[in-house]
Order: C-alpha cells, then sequence, then structure tokens
C-alpha cells in the first residue's frame, strides 16, 4: 500500500516506518517497519517505545495465579535443579522455572494481583544478577537470579534475589513509582480494554478499513507499547496518577500490514480505565 489513509483515529500508516512527535515522557518514538512482533526494525533501525519482544513476560505469573487450589508445600518447595549453566552464562530454561517457582512463595502469591485481576503479581523479568563486589574475578561465585514482578493491587514493583546454588531468596526489594518496560501480557491486557472501551471505536474502524475484519481480540494485532508517566499539567487529571500506576501507550500495527496511530490514547492498567490525551 503506497498511499497514506487517513481514516477515524487520525490515520493508517503504511510502508516501513514512520517517525512521530514525543509529548509527556518520550522526545521521539519510530514505528518499527517490519511485521514482526519485537517492535524493531524500519528504515532508521530504532525500536519503537519499550521493548515490546520479552518473550513470554507475565505469563509465569498470570498461570500461578490462575484459581486452581495450590497444594500445601508446592509452592514453597524448590523444583528440581535441572539444566544448570555456569559462570555467567545465561539462565537455562530449567533455571528460569526454578528461580520463579523459589520466588513465587505462598504469601506473595495470596496477597496480590495481577495485570487480569487474578491471584498472584504479574512477572515482568527474569535476569541473571550481577556478582557482588567481591565476587567478580571469583570462578566458583555463586549465580543469582533476579527476578522482577509487578503487584497491580498496590501498584508496588517487588524484586527478589534468589541464590541458584542454594535454592534460596537473598533478599527482597519493593518500590512504588518505578515503572520497567512492559511485558507482552501487559500489551495484551492494555490492548484488550481498549478494544472493549468506547474509545477504542477509532482503533476497530481503522482495522477494519485496513482489512475488512472486525478488530475483536489483540491476538490481530502485532503490539508495541511504552510505559506512560505523567507530565504536570499535559494531561487531563485523570492520568495524573500515571508513573505510580502503570500506563500504557500503546503503537499497534494490523498484522501483514499498516499501523494504526493510536497515541493520543492511554490505558491505565491499574484502574483498567481508558483515556484520551488533550493537546
Amino acid at each position: 500500500m503506497r498511499t497514506t489513509v487517513r481514516r477515524h483515529l487520525g490515520k493508517v500508516v503504511a510502508g516501513t516506518a514512520i517517525a512521530v512527535a514525543a509529548t509527556a515522557a518520550m522526545v521521539a518514538v519510530t514505528l518499527p517497519g517490519t511485521a514482526g512482533a519485537d517492535g524493531t526494525g524500519g528504515s532508521t533501525g530504532q525500536a519503537a517505545g519499550a521493548a515490546a519482544g520479552q518473550q513470554g513476560a507475565g505469563q509465569g505469573a498470570g498461570q500461578q495465579g490462575g484459581a486452581a487450589a495450590v497444594e500445601p508445600g508446592v509452592v514453597e518447595e524448590a523444583p528440581a535443579e535441572g539444566a544448570r549453566g555456569k559462570g555467567r552464562d545465561p539462565l537455562t530454561d530449567d533455571e528460569i522455572t526454578r528461580v520463579e517457582r523459589i520466588a513465587l512463595n505462598r504469601q506473595l502469591l495470596d496477597a496480590s494481583e495481577n495485570v487480569d485481576g487474578d491471584r498472584g503479581p504479574q512477572r515482568l523479568s527474569v535476569d541473571l544478577a550481577e556478582p557482588e563486589a567481591d565476587e567478580v574475578d571469583d570462578a566458583d561465585a555463586p549465580r543469582r537470579a533476579e527476578v522482577t514482578f509487578y503487584d497491580y493491587k498496590d501498584d508496588t514493583l517487588v524484586t527478589k534475589t534468589v541464590n541458584l546454588d542454594t535454592g534460596k531468596v537473598e533478599s527482597t526489594g519493593t518500590q512504588q513509582g518505578v515503572q520497567p518496560p512492559l511485558s507482552s501480557a501487559e500489551q495484551d491486557e492494555a490492548a484488550r480494554l481498549l478494544i472493549a472501551d468506547p474509545l477504542g471505536a477509532g482503533l476497530k474502524a481503522d482495522y477494519k478499513d485496513a482489512t475488512g475484519k472486525e478488530l475483536t481480540s489483540p491476538d490481530q494485532l502485532v503490539l508495541a507499547g511504552m510505559v506512560y508517566r505523567a507530565s504536570p499539567g499535559a494531561q487531563p487529571a485523570a492520568f495524573d496518577q500515571c508513573g505510580v500506576h502503570r500506563c500504557v501507550r500503546l503503537l499497534p500495527k494490523v498484522k501483514n500490514g499498516p499501523w494504526i496511530d493510536a497515541r493520543s490514547l492511554v490505558i491505565d492498567l491499574s484502574t483498567r480505565t481508558v483515556g484520551r490525551l488533550t493537546g
């Protein structure tokens, strides 16, 4: 498609990339030009907002937060070690699974909520932790992993450091007002809320113009997204808590099709509401 189609949200953009002007916390965003879900590419090679390709982020916590009853002792019990890396090797799949289960103890599971409002926090990431200062040159230093969760019940970022050698949680930290990049599960939920909201009518109309089909699910889109933070006086009062709340601006793309400009809309995942920026 070589032409720009101006529709209900302002424009449906076809082509390899578009440069978008910044508002609030962004100076500039370049929409990617490939059809991939990693949010990278385009003629400039820049990324579109936050990292959209975090694989499986948030899924573990969502599964842990299901309605099924947890058998006594299962959550606290460390699983079998499985395949293990060495030194500064990337975490293996077995290590990631084991670390998640160690970090997600019964207290955290029962007292928190994920992005869907289900029991258990939203898992954001599992990363190899940096060694302690006195362990930098120690070839036998213990491997540690840092697990981050977001608790939507009270908008708290929870970080746990797990020693992979001992299977123990060595430290736990909680912070509010800290907003790391969005997980793919959070982007999907933001799109789901937008599609269901009256303010999503323009997105759905643009999708139908581009495809001839109705937009009913985030699965029909390739999504990139970024955390939105409030700037004093730069947005409606409804968004003043964004930054304490977890708020999202989406960059939706029709699969194998054009990008749809939805930058004027903000989804507050903490309150599950949608609003429009002014100006």
